[in-house]
């Protein structure tokens, strides 16, 4: 045993740190602020955004309010699966308001122009997501029935989907 470890003695703090020690410390100091920035954020993703592949994406689950929901989204029915869409002809994304009921028809991707095939009839749009944009953002929420939602998300990568609208 030392003398100082049996001593009483108040221990001398020789000053703040210096140098590469204070860079050390702060960038530590940041990146504990920013892990809990992102421990504080809402999960999902924020209104307006979608993935950049084209297509849909995997189907949502079914409990959950529509991907994009805001304002005058809906939820989604009990039963159903909400699935994104991005229309082969964005502009009529224009006509488009929630609660609205629409067939979706897709055409195969390196199908015929006139080969459309009826996915689903009377889906309801749950969302219409970046329905005034050209960049390609856009999107169309639907809920379908499950068996509805795997045809549509199990689709060759450049099929084209267009809807009609219904009454």
């Amino acid at each position: 045993m030392t003398a100082s470890e049996g001593s009483l003695r108040a221990v001398r703090w020789r000053g703040l740190p210096r140098g590469g020690t204070l860079l050390r410390v702060a960038l530590v100091a940041m990146l504990l602020g920013l892990a809990a920035a992102v421990l504080q954020t809402p999960s999902g993703c924020p209104p307006g955004t979608t993935p950049a592949a084209s297509g849909p994406t995997p189907p949502a689950s079914p409990t959950a309010a529509a991907p994009g929901a805001r304002g005058g989204a809906l939820p989604l029915p009990g039963g159903s699966v909400g699935v994104p869409v991005r229309l082969a002809e964005p502009a009529a994304l224009a006509v488009l308001r929630p609660g609205a009921r629409v067939d979706l028809l897709v055409v195969p991707g390196g199908g015929a122009a006139g080969a459309a095939v009826l996915l689903a009839t009377r889906a309801l749009v749950l969302d219409v997501v970046g329905g005034d944009t050209v960049d390609g953002s856009s999107a169309l929420y639907l809920a379908l029935r499950p068996e509805q939602a795997q045809r549509a998300v199990g689709l060759p990568e450049g099929s084209r989907f267009a809807v009609v609208v219904r009454d």
